[in-house]
């Protein structure tokens, strides 16, 4: 039976093949592992691998496995808590509290509320705005399925990055998408680069440094890397099928 250790070994090797792929050092390129629905005991076994970065999309999980593990490892183990997941406004306090960075911010109410959250705590908190260029309508994201030719899309992007640049304890650092499920190569490959050229106009346009670009899974991740990919959230090739 393959091991967590094994598994997160064939996918450094595919991070570092992508990057060189794409004339880029791997080390660029920071893997999210993503834990959600795995017990603590695996979270653990994954570190013993080496990994540090892990993403959850349940605040109920963050809220377990985060003690639970600093428990066992101590609060100076190096891990980082990526908050993946779309977030409702009654789940906000515990991302204010626990994630020490959050990848699915899409809309100002949200902002505002983890903003005064955060403040209350004397956090800052690194956040990617999540953008839904594909234009696909199961996904959460602000609607940039238009971007290049629509004023009006850029326009709300614009501001939503100043108005969130400017609120106490939220700090951008760029933006995250999803591409489709099972939709061709190209059309994946072209979420990717519109995302990454859409966060080129977006510093220029605001003034705000945004390098870091979440985009990129289990199956497609390789091509996000090569698109410019800075961060990449796998789960089944580290882990398998969910529980």
């Amino acid at each position: 039976m393959t091991t967590i250790a094994q598994r997160y070994e064939a996918v450094q090797e595919r991070i570092a093949a992508a990057a060189a792929r794409a004339g880029r050092p791997a080390a660029e390129i920071t893997l999210v592992a993503v834990t959600k629905t795995w017990p603590a005991e695996v979270l653990l076994a994954a570190y013993a691998a080496g990994m540090r970065h892990f993403g959850e999309n349940r605040t109920v999980e963050l809220a377990e496995k985060r003690p639970f593990i600093e428990a066992q490892l101590g609060n100076d183990s190096g891990i980082v808590w990526e908050f993946i997941g779309t977030l409702q406004s009654r789940q906000s306090q515990v991302v204010a509290d626990l994630a020490d960075s959050f990848h699915a911010l899409d809309r100002l109410k949200i902002a505002a509320r983890l903003s005064r959250q955060l403040a209350e705590n004397g956090r800052f908190l690194p956040v990617y705005l999540e953008i839904n260029v594909s234009g696909e309508a199961s996904k959460s994201g602000f609607q940039m399925s238009n971007w290049e030719n629509d004023a009006t899309q850029r326009e709300e992007l614009r501001k939503a990055v100043e108005t969130i640049n400017h609120l106490p304890g939220l700090r951008p650092v760029g933006l995250m998408t999803m591409a489709p499920w099972e939709a061709p190569d190209g059309e994946i490959r072209a979420v990717f680069r519109r995302t990454r050229l859409l966060r080129d106009w977006l510093e220029t346009a605001v003034g705000v440094a945004l390098p870091q670009l979440s985009m990129g899974m289990t199956d497609d991740f390789e091509m996000a890397i090569e698109e410019g990919a800075t961060h990449v959230r796998v789960g089944r090739a580290l882990f398998g099928s969910r529980q």
